[in-house]
């Protein structure tokens, strides 16, 4: 009887646990956040960070979304892109994971005036046996801080995809 009441106890305190992390909001790839509209204003009060969920899209999430997503929807960033690298966006953009590295890269490429620019970084990046952007730059750029300039390029990229967010 006991190890009965165990599992019970065990199974609904697992089921009454999945639907608290079915309702937090993530970013979900191509897509708005999961959750976005519906889960605003149910009376339950105890979403964690509710008053962030009304901005559209952060800086964050841009950074961590497909490039072709992030380009289909603000064209502020396909011009900053282009300006650094003088491609079209999303050819620039293609084989990055995500639009914070394509950016990153973008920068790195024009600060240090990389050997190859934004296309040899881009192939050490995204290429078959890719590598961080740091070992990138360290190999692209021996003499050049790769630590520190990775830094500086994940900042200004951060920075770019904070103000074109509205």
């Amino acid at each position: 009887m006991k190890r009965s009441t165990l599992i019970l106890a065990a199974a609904l305190s697992f089921a009454f646990s999945v639907p608290a992390f079915a309702q937090r909001s993530h970013p979900s790839p191509g897509g708005p956040p999961s959750g976005a509209g519906g889960g605003r204003g149910n009376g339950n009060g105890s979403s964690m960070g509710e008053s962030h969920e009304n901005s559209a899209v952060t800086h964050t999430d841009m950074s961590h979304a497909s490039p072709s997503t992030v380009l289909s929807h603000n064209t502020a960033i396909a011009d900053k892109i282009k300006t650094l690298t003088g491609q079209d966006a999303a050819t620039a953009c293609n084989g990055f994971k995500n639009m914070g590295q394509c950016m990153a890269a973008a920068h790195v490429a024009k600060n240090l005036n990389i050997p190859g620019g934004f296309d040899a970084l881009k192939a050490k990046v995204t290429g078959s046996g890719s590598m961080s952007l740091g070992k990138a730059i360290k190999s692209l750029a021996p003499d050049a801080n790769s630590k520190s300039e990775a830094k500086k390029a994940n900042k200004q990229a951060g920075d770019d995809l904070k103000g074109t967010s509205s």
